[in-house]
């Protein structure tokens, strides 16, 4: 950064004024998510098959996943098998969720799902200080059926449940960028004048960029900060 690095300085007349254009934008941006968010609920859906996968209480059924609801929003967790340290993307998205309980009234729940073994995945959790709820997919072909297989990516799916039959469908599903709207850390960083300052961004002469993902805390750092060890500094 240098000291160049600084909006123009203008008188208040034209800054109500850019900022009055730049708003019609962001209204206008809004107005098509809420248009995409209404086509998302007019989506068809496919039947999935009755899997088993491994909860904290031993096996379990998709369907009993869903905990009594009618829908379940799964956050498909990068999982290396060996590593100590798993995807600190992942990790850190999913540790911003410590108060879910709102979902209940939405008759919904959202749960992590990972290709590891249950045994460590618990551990991985209470080592991060995750606080959702993990079930494990490595017994499964779920995991594969629902794109997020073996040393694969994360995904996001989202299923619902015919309470009638237990029948589970799948709705909806996304990855890569299209998370970026469900975290609060994107669109609260997007804010501020120099955004996420890395280099792929368009940004002005001069200013602050780093390299992709550098900025990010690492999985160990997440650790330190909310896990059980303050020790373990990064």
């Amino acid at each position: 950064m240098t000291a160049q690095a600084l909006p123009p300085v203008v008188d208040t007349a034209t800054w109500e004024q850019r900022l009055a254009e730049l708003r019609a934008r962001e209204k206008a941006a809004t107005r098509e998510l809420d248009a995409i968010a209404a086509e998302r609920r007019r989506l068809p859906m496919v039947e999935m098959p009755d899997y088993t996968l491994e909860g904290e209480d031993g096996p379990v059924r998709l369907a009993d996943v869903f905990d009594g609801k009618r829908q379940l929003i799964v956050y498909n967790h990068m999982w290396f098998t060996g590593k100590e340290w798993q995807c600190p993307g992942c990790t850190g998205f999913t540790a911003q969720f410590t108060r879910l309980d709102f979902l209940d009234d939405y008759d919904a729940r959202f749960v992590i799902v990972t290709q590891g073994p249950i045994e460590e995945a618990l551990a991985y959790k209470h080592r991060v200080g995750n606080r959702m709820t993990w079930y494990s997919t490595a017994n499964s072909p779920f995991g594969t059926d629902v794109d997020a297989p073996p040393d694969g990516g994360f995904a996001v799916n989202v299923f619902l449940r015919d309470p009638d039959t237990d029948t589970v469908y799948r709705t909806w599903h996304t990855n890569g960028r299209g998370t970026e709207h469900l975290t609060h850390t994107f669109p609260l960083i997007d804010l501020l004048p120099y955004g996420r300052q890395e280099s792929w961004q368009d940004s002005p002469t001069n200013w602050p960029q780093s390299p992709t993902y550098s900025r990010w805390p690492t999985a160990k750092t997440i650790a330190h900060l909310y896990g059980p060890n303050p020790t373990d500094a990064p």
